[in-house]
This record gives structure tokens, sequence and C-alpha cells, in this order.
């Protein structure tokens, strides 16, 4: 386990989350590769859309692996005038996790999930790094976040 896997593994014990975290010898940072990896679909995953305001707080969108964000909407929910996506280097600081591990949950932002999440009895998240997974109910990252569910993607 590295650094990125053992903290979010703290995080996980810590805040009895109900979930597996899923450790791969092979590299899961894309939805295809997590699912090539995971041996699961890609219907089965959720992607984590990292975005940024005009204060440089950080706000979250959980949509379906295959969806599209749409940013207008996300503009409508949230009254931010400016949004604008985050980079690796600002998801890093902002979560404490890299690109393509970055989980639902386990760091400080405003949390929206799409509706159309709550269509599969589990999903797939980044697990704290680019070789890990968390397999996990809607509602248990609704739960964690205290997440917004409303309609994100186009």
């Amino acid at each position: 386990m590295n650094s990125f896997e053992k903290k979010f593994a703290y995080f996980l014990s810590s805040n009895k989350v109900d979930c597996q975290h899923l450790i791969f010898a092979q590299i899961c940072h894309s939805v295809e590769e997590a699912a090539r990896t995971a041996n699961a679909k890609v219907e089965d995953f959720v992607k984590n859309i990292c975005l940024l305001n005009e204060n440089s707080d950080l706000i979250v969108c959980i949509i379906a692996g295959e969806k599209r964000l749409d940013l207008k909407k996300v503009v409508q929910l949230t009254g931010f005038k400016k949004l604008r996506f985050a980079t690796g280097l600002e998801i890093l600081e902002k979560t404490g996790y890299p690109v393509g591990g970055t989980p639902s949950f386990g760091f400080d932002a405003q949390f929206f999930i799409d509706q159309t999440v709550f269509e599969h009895d589990l999903v797939y998240s980044g697990g704290g790094s680019e070789f890990s997974l968390v397999k996990i109910s809607p509602s248990e990252i609704k739960r964690i976040n205290n997440a917004v569910q409303t309609d994100l993607t186009k």
C-alpha cells in the first residue's frame, strides 16, 4: 500500500465507511482502465469532476463514468459566476489525492452527485491512488459527503 492508499484506508476505517477498498497491480487511472482492471463495466464507475470557484473553493461533481458534466447546470446550482476545472496539481493540493485516484469523499469540498448514479446499487470510484478503487453504494457516498443529489449531466 502506498501513502495515498494508507491515508484513504485510515479515513475509511476512522469513519466506518461501508465499502470495499480494492488495490491492484495494474493502473486504474481512466474509467476504461479501471473497468478492465476490476473486470467491471464502464457503467459501474463514477468519476469525480473537480471544479474551483472564484475563491478557489473546491466543488466536486460525482457523475456516472459514461456521462458528461453539464457545467451550465453546476453554475446554476451553485450560483457561482465563474467555475473552472481544477488542474492536476490543484486536485492533489485540495483533496490530498492524485488525479486518477481521487476518491468521491474523504476531503473538504462542496459535493454534488448526479441522480443517474443512483440507478446502480454499487459503484466504483477512485481509491486514493491510480492503483486502487473503492466499491460503494451511491447512498453511502451521499451520506459521507452530505452531497446534494441533482441533475448534473448533459
